[in-house]
């Protein structure tokens, strides 16, 4: 006759449940790359290389305190590409789709990317893509600044920022850029009013 086997202690079976529990790259001491690594609820998780920003840990290292408005000057799908490359040691937290307003979100809001040319300027902002060239009005559209707005307003809230013009910048007012976006065509006080009524 066989002996049965004791049953696993309670014990170990929650240690073993909270072991499944954790992810696998967490584990390994990476972060996921899952659903759970966005920070902004409507955003698709579409990772830099970690080799284009600087690890962080906001607003806890460094407060957050502003939002600067980019144009990609290229596509949607490329600025995420470029945002992969590891040759290009550029990158933002977000990028908003033209056609679609779609939103990707490529580095974490605790992390620093590397977006407004500026130190400073990096560790205390989030920085957000739109798709499209400053001199082709045509990417402005209403889907695109809708998401956006609504995307600033969320990041506002988050961390006290005001909505305004003073907090919500355009790279070209970051000091020392040699950046001309989002440009004259961007409206501003459309977007104002849009990030304040979201």
């Amino acid at each position: 006759m066989e002996r049965a086997r004791p049953l696993p202690s309670r014990r170990r079976l929650l240690k073993g449940a909270a072991l499944a529990a954790v992810p696998y790259t967490l584990l390994n001491g990476t972060r996921a790359d899952a659903r759970a690594a966005v920070d902004y609820p409507l955003a698709e998780w579409q990772p830099a290389t970690p080799l284009n920003y600087t690890l962080s840990d906001r607003p806890t290292e460094y407060s957050v305190d502003r939002v600067v408005i980019h144009v990609t000057q290229t596509t949607y799908a490329t600025a995420l590409s470029i945002f992969q490359d590891p040759q290009k040691k550029v990158s933002a937290h977000y990028v908003v789709g033209s056609a679609d307003g779609h939103v990707a979100q490529c580095v974490r809001e605790a992390d620093v990317a590397w977006h407004a040319g500026n130190w400073d300027y990096n560790t205390r902002s989030v920085g957000i893509e739109h798709e499209g060239w400053v001199d082709q009005p045509a990417y402005f559209t209403d889907v695109m600044y809708e998401e956006s707005a609504r995307l600033t307003a969320w990041v506002c809230d988050r961390y006290g920022i005001p909505k305004d013009r003073e907090h919500i910048i355009g790279h070209v007012e970051v000091p020392g850029t040699d950046h001309t976006d989002p440009g004259p065509l961007w409206d501003w006080v459309r977007y104002l009013r849009m990030v304040n009524f979201a």
